[in-house]
């Protein structure tokens, strides 16, 4: 996969084993904003503890990269999106929006994530880019299963999505 390219953006490139302590920072920093709204800040585990036991290594893994600064992630498979996070200080620029549209893009046409009920930010973000909630599950929060969590699974389908802006 060639990396794509904006000066404004950055780039989106896959993952170098040299990305791994801006992974960190980034995941480490953001999840607080995913699990205060949801399951408590009790479940959190650092992405060392959690990225081996929660598949982060399982698909592709890309990195955004502006100015020479790692400021979000996004790991996939041809079928799922499984980790989408941006570091806070750029929360609201279009980044994860960016991330997500790259993942899509290389999906196999239906294309899904689950995200903790009351993350209220990533669910707008996934329904404002086409995606349709399929199903609601309540069990255990995934990697830290001593917290019952609620999860919301949504679905993109190509060419059922209308032109997204």
């Amino acid at each position: 996969m060639e990396p794509s390219a904006n000066p404004v953006t950055g780039t989106i490139r896959p993952y170098a084993e040299t990305d791994w302590p801006a992974l960190c920072k980034v995941h480490d920093a953001a999840r607080p904003f995913e699990l205060r709204p949801t399951v408590g800040m009790e479940a959190f585990l650092t992405l060392v503890e959690s990225a081996e036991e929660e598949g982060l290594f399982d698909g592709a893994l890309d990195v955004l990269d502006v100015g020479g600064q790692i400021v979000g992630f996004v790991a996939y498979k041809p079928d799922e999106l499984t980790w989408l996070y941006v570091h806070p200080d750029h929360f609201g620029q279009g980044f994860g929006r960016r991330l997500l549209r790259h993942a899509i893009s290389n999906a196999d046409g239906v294309f899904s994530t689950e995200v903790l009920e009351g993350n209220t930010a990533a669910e707008a973000l996934y329904l404002a880019e086409g995606f349709k909630l399929i199903q609601r599950s309540v069990g255990k929060l995934a990697g830290n299963e001593s917290f019952p969590a609620v999860g919301l699974v949504l679905q993109y389908v190509a060419n059922e999505q209308g032109p997204r802006t």
